[in-house]
């Protein structure tokens, strides 16, 4: 299940690995930089800082393919191993306002179920379409973090 909620966007999706393999491949560093990234953009390590621990801040910087970046940051609000991820994000770190993502991890027989929401405050229908598939690859490739890691 996938699409537009009444304030946001949502992804709801089975992982073939355990909760706690799906939450490390949402919150370490590394793995952050390959599915935020994803195959054609660059998350370089040195504007990274990212240690999933709720109060603390994160950022990082996508250098697209054609040099030009796109700098974001946010709040990690909370943070339950293998259970919840709760976090803010915007792409105008200067501005206050964030969108808030939580991210359920469910334990199913075949792994997890992944439950994703993001609020989108002001987005038109086509800005909510862009980022819900822009969160699509993003997940794609996180889930192939989590199969590798799963073994």
């Amino acid at each position: 299940m996938s699409g537009h909620i009444f304030d946001g966007i949502e992804i709801e999706r089975d992982i073939a690995a355990a909760p706690d393999i799906v939450f490390a491949a949402w919150t370490t560093p590394q793995h952050f930089a390959r599915w935020f990234g994803s195959a054609i953009v660059e998350v370089p390590a040195a504007s990274l800082d990212f240690n999933a621990e709720a109060g603390r801040a994160w950022k990082a910087q996508m250098v697209l393919p054609d040099g030009s970046t796109i700098d974001w940051a946010g709040d990690f609000v909370e943070v339950e191993p293998g259970k919840r991820l709760v976090f803010t994000i915007t792409d105008a770190p200067a501005d206050a306002d964030r969108a808030r993502i939580v991210v359920v991890l469910t334990p199913i027989p075949t792994g997890t179920r992944m439950h994703f929401t993001q609020e989108t405050p002001g987005f038109s229908p086509e800005q909510k379409d862009a980022a819900l598939a822009g969160w699509q690859g993003f997940i794609d490739e996180l889930e192939l973090i989590a199969h590798e890691q799963a073994g």
